[in-house]
């Protein structure tokens, strides 16, 4: 009877330490209105860009009925791109503004990973914290747990999250993967089991730099999400501060959790309803913030949808779609073109901004933008001048939200996420609707096939707006093919000598030990905690 009041008392007990800690900090600001903006920035994990029912209307699906909401009473932008095709790497770069090159973060950190984002790099919620904005992350971190590099160290109030991706540790009743992991184990020695599941170490859910679960329950994650959310909300109205909310959900991220009532007998699940469940249940999610910030401070807040990369394709029924955009001439030889790649499936994701009386309504821009271009543009809405001691590679996109302008990147580079080449190396770059390809290859597909790793010198060039599905490069001898290639030889050339020169470079520490990894109780096999109920019946018998 215990067990089953555990989730309820656990939501409890994250709601005190929410509201303690932000009486605590801002307690001195309830009077003190303002009138800059609110931002919420939604950051979902391995989403494709076919999974926006809007981008594929043909397709006449209803899965995302919150976010087509969104699109419609706010813009949708079709040219946008994560800054990486990978977790860690593309954080870093929305967080900073800044390529892997510069920030430092060009490839995941790990479980024990003992550092994260170079402590050199400034943030934006440590901007805006700066400028009086209250603060607040839910979500997947994946820039480093151990102590400076804990989210409430860089910039962040409060925290409630996993430190990594859902499948670096295990749980009792796991979600679906392909392959199929195996439950935590506590009655036995730890194991070690197949590639891809981890067995020694319990999955943490964390609030601010506390272990409050582990294993956590990933079925009743996205209810804690929604609560804790739609509190940070209601405070922050009642404090009258602005506030900065990064929700960063890893719902289409395996393992995929559903609300539906697992079944080890059962087997996986025909076709896609499991990434369809979970793709609801984060538009759910979606709709129940959107709800709260409408109720709250409609016209004073700008959400902010993306995606920090693509469908993870080797995961076959439960990774999602990319749309057109399958990379044709990849997957023609083997391979695959999404997630850790950089064709267009890999980066290219749905993206939707809403702020009511400020972006004008049912309107679709295909502006090329980047998840670099958050950090600029929040700053620059909330009045706030980034530090001039580095260089950054986000623009302001501040008059395309706003006043519908089409200037974007003239060139954004897509770093190497994990395929082929070397960690954050930026060998495809795209111009206007023209995009090259130095490398090519080296990511699995469905079924674990792995295309070769190609170098191309001169570089493969496709034209987007006659081959959105990159199958058929443009013959080296035309004409545009050689205006193409030269400009983009430059500008290649151009940037990565200003990185060279730039003196604000950082370098992740990326080394690990296994001490490092979240640990709720070291005597416990897989650090399985057991202080949470303790915890929250003490709280309840002082009552």
């Amino acid at each position: 009877m215990v067990e089953g009041f555990i989730p309820l008392l656990l939501s409890g007990m994250l709601m005190c330490g929410l509201l303690l800690r932000t009486v605590s900090q801002h307690g001195a600001n309830v009077d003190e209105p303002s009138k800059k903006p609110n931002f919420i920035i939604i950051l979902a994990d391995d989403i494709g860009w076919g999974d926006l029912d809007v981008n594929q209307p043909e397709e006449k699906t209803n899965n995302t009925p919150y976010l087509n909401l969104m699109a419609e009473q706010g813009l949708r932008l079709t040219d946008f791109h994560s800054p990486a095709s990978t977790c860690s790497p593309s954080r870093a770069a929305i967080l900073t503004g800044r390529y892997g090159l510069r920030n430092g973060v060009t490839h995941n950190f790990a479980v024990g990973s003992v550092a994260g984002l170079p402590l050199s790099e400034v943030t934006l919620p440590q901007l805006l914290q700066k400028a009086g904005y209250y603060t607040a992350m839910i979500g997947k971190w994946h820039l480093g747990h151990n102590g400076p590099f804990g989210p409430t160290n860089r910039g962040f109030d409060y925290y409630l999250g996993i430190p990594y991706s859902n499948d670096m540790g295990c749980t009792d009743i796991p979600g679906y993967n392909l392959p199929q992991c195996p439950p935590c184990d506590s009655s036995g020695p730890q194991r070690s089991v197949h590639g891809g599941c981890y067995s020694k170490v319990g999955l943490p859910l964390m609030e601010n730099s506390s272990i409050v679960e582990q294993p956590l329950d990933l079925w009743t994650l996205t209810e804690q999400y929604k609560s804790t959310a739609t509190r940070i909300i209601q405070n922050a109205r009642e404090r009258g501060q602005p506030y900065l909310l990064y929700i960063a959900l890893a719902h289409m991220h395996v393992p995929l959790a559903p609300p539906l009532l697992p079944d080890a007998s059962a087997g996986p699940p025909e076709d896609d309803k499991v990434y369809t469940a979970s793709l609801q249940e984060m538009d759910s999610l979606v709709g129940a913030v959107k709800s709260a910030s409408d109720d709250a401070d409609k016209d004073n807040t700008l959400i902010w949808f993306t995606g920090d990369n693509g469908p993870w394709e080797q995961k076959c029924q439960y990774a999602g779609r990319v749309g057109p955009f399958m990379g044709k001439w990849q997957t023609n030889r083997g391979g695959g073109s999404a997630k850790r790649t950089t064709w267009e499936g890999g980066h290219r994701v749905p993206t939707v901004a809403y702020w009511p009386g400020r972006i004008l309504a049912n309107t679709t821009s295909s502006t090329l933008l980047s998840g670099m271009d958050i950090f600029p543009t929040l700053l620059s809405l909330a009045g706030v001048t980034p530090p001039s001691d580095r260089r950054y590679d986000g623009i302001d996109a501040t008059n395309i939200l706003l006043h519908g302008e089409h200037t974007g990147h003239e060139f954004l580079f897509h770093p190497n996420s994990g395929a082929a080449g070397k960690f954050g190396d930026l060998q495809t770059v795209r111009t206007r609707k023209h995009k090259a390809f130095y490398i090519t290859g080296a990511a699995e597909a469905c079924g674990g096939a792995t295309g070769r790793q190609q170098l191309h010198d001169p570089p493969l060039i496709f034209d987007l707006e006659r081959d959105e599905a990159e199958e058929t490069p443009l013959e080296v001898k035309t004409p545009e093919y050689q205006a193409v290639a030269d400009r983009i030889a430059r500008r290649r050339e151009e940037l990565l000598w200003d990185i060279a020169t730039d003196k604000s470079v950082s370098t992740a520490d990326y080394s690990t030990d296994e001490s490092a990894a979240p640990c709720c109780d070291h005597r416990q096999p897989v650090c399985r905690c057991h202080t949470l109920v303790v915890i929250v019946r003490s709280i309840i018998w002082e009552k």
